[in-house]
């Protein structure tokens, strides 16, 4: 699993970002719970993840509402099928209101780019 850690931070808030090939929903969970066993993730206030499969998307938001459906977007954007992406959030104790949403995109894009997976071909 790739993890990009302290990508950045905002009003106190640290964001990171993980994922892998994954092949179902029950992986998914096994990686999520991989990432866990490191204590800084298990303690994080959000670990929210979303996953494009042939069956179709599925997504968690682990608290932060409406943050799977950024993730999913991104992945169904760029057609990256079969690969878990998990956003980490630690709150700072400062609402960040729609920036959140922003900083969830800024994470996946950061590790589409870290792990290749994003289309260097021009329209």
């Amino acid at each position: 699993m790739l993890t990009l850690d302290n990508i950045l931070t905002d009003r106190g808030s640290r964001y990171a970002v993980s994922g892998a090939p994954c092949a179902s929903e029950t992986e998914a969970k096994s990686l999520l719970k991989t990432l866990k066993k490191q204590k800084k993730f298990a303690k994080a206030t959000h670990n929210t993840w979303g996953l494009l499969l042939g069956s179709g998307p599925i997504k968690n938001d682990d608290g932060e509402t409406g943050a799977g459906n950024v993730i999913l977007r991104m992945l169904e954007r760029d057609e990256i099928r079969d690969h878990l992406v998990i956003v980490t959030r630690w709150y700072g104790g400062k609402h960040l209101g729609g920036d959140r949403f922003r900083h969830v995109q800024t994470a996946v894009r950061a590790y589409l780019d870290a792990a290749d997976l994003t289309s260097t071909d021009c329209p």
